[in-house]
């Protein structure tokens, strides 16, 4: 056995508010990674609908979850749809509401505010009602604190916590990090993962550098 399959949207029986996200997710505008998973005792299957919010298709932005990432009850992914325009005088939304305030409104000059794609990498494990704002990039193997409110970019390995998030420590030594980034451990073939599992969960660098 090499596993769970990663294409089971509940993948732990009994507990259904468990959901591998991949299956769960047919948004064109959402990737997410094999075996990242969302947690929520209400289940997991409206994740795109509870927890990315103010995603446009029109907008074009993307959020985009690596591969083993665990994202607990409440987090809320805000995307670049919630950005008012901060170019002028008033932030408010005036040519939403018609009746003639949308006269004058150029969509070029609001795009030209946008922030880009929301990243997070792989294995990245999102707390209670974190909160990610848009177009912001978190590190492979990064961990964000229960309520955080992230607004910057997260280095990998890094833990982040508080409003606004910062980083509060890092999880492992720089030269620890670079060569856990060159091993992308998540990338290896299930088969492969299965056979290394105690250096993937363990604390010898070495021994994973090595594994096979």
């Amino acid at each position: 056995m090499n596993g769970p399959n990663p294409a089971i949207k509940h993948p732990v029986q009994m507990h259904t508010r468990i959901g591998f996200l991949k299956p769960l997710i047919d948004a064109p505008n959402i990737e997410i990674g094999d075996y990242t998973y969302y947690d929520d005792p209400e289940g997991p299957d409206r994740f795109a609908e509870k927890c990315v919010l103010h995603h446009y298709p029109f907008i074009g932005d993307k959020l985009i979850i690596g591969k083993f990432c665990a994202i607990a009850e409440g987090a809320r992914f805000i995307m670049n749809g919630a950005n008012h325009m901060l170019s002028g005088f008033s932030t408010y939304p005036f040519n939403i509401f018609g009746h003639g305030w949308e006269h004058g409104f150029e969509t070029n000059a609001c795009r030209g505010e946008l922030r880009g794609d929301t990243v997070i990498g792989n294995d990245v494990w999102i707390g209670m009602e974190a909160v990610i704002l848009p177009g912001v990039s978190i590190g492979n193997g990064s961990i964000v604190a229960a309520r955080a409110n992230v607004s910057r970019d997260v280095p990998p390995y890094a833990v982040v916590a508080g409003n606004p998030a910062k980083v509060v420590k890092m999880r492992f030594d720089a030269a620890t990090v670079r060569r856990l980034v060159a091993i992308a451990w998540w990338d290896w073939p299930a088969d492969k993962i299965t056979r290394n599992l105690d250096a993937i969960r363990g604390s010898d660098i070495a021994r994973l550098e090595t594994a096979r």
